[in-house]
């Protein structure tokens, strides 16, 4: 498998230093707040990351940290009349009520940054040691940038760039602006822990390189998060643990890009910050995992309301495309007919392109790609009335959808019953247009009483009154079905 790696720059052959095993590490959330998008976007990537793995023979030991001790959550403490450790446990587990809709599996390790400050102190106690870091008279900790000669090689940014930007605050005792805080000194109304410089707490950077060589060793396989973390957090977490171990702090590091709202950066400044709740209480999860999938996870992904209609669209299709072969396969008298050869050979290769992608640098969208490929191959075959009645057709169907578990299992996709599904998403975009599925219910079953009674200027008024509530109804063999105009 080939993966890109942001320290070389380039598209590397992913070999994991103990044959079998993987350890991957990767940035969870600070939680003083509801989930966005983005946060989703990359959890979904390094859920599908870890999925992959393992459905090649991997052991994968996957740790994603939360951040519950932040500037941020002391914050949203204070502004609710709350404590730290409140407001993180109330969003660490709003996150994991979004995760588990999403269909995004728990990592192995879960760890939260309050629970390895004795970590964190002996990790900047040995920075301190070597010289890399210094304490400042009222008790603040400081890792020396100049001390580490490499800082800058993830991020491709030089010290000389860095100094030009760079100032010391009011207050602050750094000896060189470029300085990061290792430990920050008690303030009034902040959570805070014993240390050998004085009460206080950890920084942001310090939690992740404490917590993953702790739960992983030192070196890491793969060390992931949001391309928003290369600088100054990841940066910052080779500095602190190369700089306190001598050795490679992750052989690979993988980040996923930034989504857009409407080709404008997410932010709250602009306005423009959606929860993964927002998009929930009018779409269904698997439509928003689906959504997430469709652009390679290094390029931007751009959100809107009509990317999120084309990606429910497009998982539309996938289910009928997979109830149409599930229904197809309950016929118990098949013809003799094997399928033609150019048949059998376009899905031998949708199934191959699907592993080609995902073996280059995971690449879920041309993944999807030759899905719908197999979506096609599967339409033009029931479009076929002499082929879909064939043998030839039985075992391309059952192989169809023995590819779909897998792909499921991967992806995270399609593992719904085809008809449950269809039904949840006629009944979402029903909701999202403001129409009752109750009413429409109620109304079908007034129109089947009038059909019935062979009162059809009652059924076809009934008929125009759905037609007015953007329904469209269709009569089948089996009876009345209805769907969103």
């Amino acid at each position: 498998m080939q993966l890109y790696n942001t320290l070389t720059r380039s598209k590397e052959t992913f070999t994991p230093q103990k044959e079998g095993q993987v350890s991957m590490y990767v940035c969870g959330i600070t939680a003083y707040d509801y989930s966005h998008i983005g946060h989703a976007r990359s959890a979904v990537v390094f859920d599908v990351l870890a999925r992959y793995l393992r459905s090649k023979g991997l052991t994968v030991r996957f740790a994603r940290n939360f951040t519950d001790v932040d500037d941020k959550i002391i914050k949203r403490a204070n502004e609710e009349h709350s404590t730290s450790d409140a407001v993180a446990q109330k969003y660490m587990e709003a996150f994991h009520e979004d995760m588990d809709l999403l269909n995004v599996l728990r990592p192995d390790l879960e760890p939260r940054a309050t629970h390895y400050i004795d970590n964190m102190i002996r990790l900047a106690a040995r920075l301190v040691e070597q010289g890399h870091a210094y304490a400042t008279p009222s008790g603040d900790v400081y890792f020396k940038v100049r001390s580490f000669a490499p800082y800058g090689k993830l991020s491709g940014r030089n010290l000389e760039e860095l100094q030009a930007g760079a100032r010391v605050a009011p207050g602050e005792e750094k000896q060189d602006p470029l300085d990061f805080a290792l430990w920050k000194a008690a303030k009034p109304n902040e959570p805070t822990w014993p240390s050998p410089w004085g009460p206080g707490r950890p920084g942001w950077h310090l939690e992740c390189s404490a917590m993953s060589e702790d739960l992983l060793g030192v070196p890491i396989d793969i060390h992931g998060g949001g391309q928003d973390l290369v600088f100054p957090h990841h940066e910052n977490e080779i500095a602190q643990t190369e700089g306190d171990s001598g050795k490679e702090f992750a052989r690979y590091w993988v980040h996923n890009g930034f989504v857009r709202i409407d080709a404008e950066k997410m932010s709250k400044s602009l306005g423009n910050f959606v929860t993964i709740r927002d998009i929930l209480r009018s779409n269904l999860p698997e439509v928003l995992r689906f959504f997430l999938l469709t652009a390679h996870y290094r390029s931007p992904l751009d959100y809107s309301r009509d990317a999120l209609d084309e990606a429910e669209k497009a998982v539309r299709r996938i289910y009928r495309a997979l109830a149409q072969m599930t229904d197809a396969l309950t016929r118990t008298k098949w013809s003799a007919t094997p399928a033609p050869a150019d048949l059998t050979s376009e899905l031998a290769q949708l199934e191959a392109g699907f592993d080609q992608a995902m073996e280059d640098d995971l690449n879920t969208a041309a993944a999807l790609g030759h899905i719908f490929g197999m979506v096609r191959l599967a339409g033009r075959i029931l479009e076929d009335k002499g082929l879909r009645q064939s043998l030839g057709a039985k075992e391309i169907f059952e192989r169809i959808l023995t590819d779909f578990a897998r792909y499921s299992e991967i992806l995270g996709l399609f593992a719904a019953t085809p008809a449950a599904f269809l039904l949840k998403l006629k009944e979402s975009r029903a909701t999202r247009k403001g129409i009752d599925p109750a009413n429409v219910e109620r109304l079908l079953v007034k129109r089947q009483q009038a059909r019935a009674n062979k009162d059809f200027a009652e059924s076809d008024r009934l008929r125009d009154e759905l037609a007015a509530l953007g329904v469209e109804v269709k009569d089948t063999p089996a009876g009345a079905t209805w769907d969103v105009a």
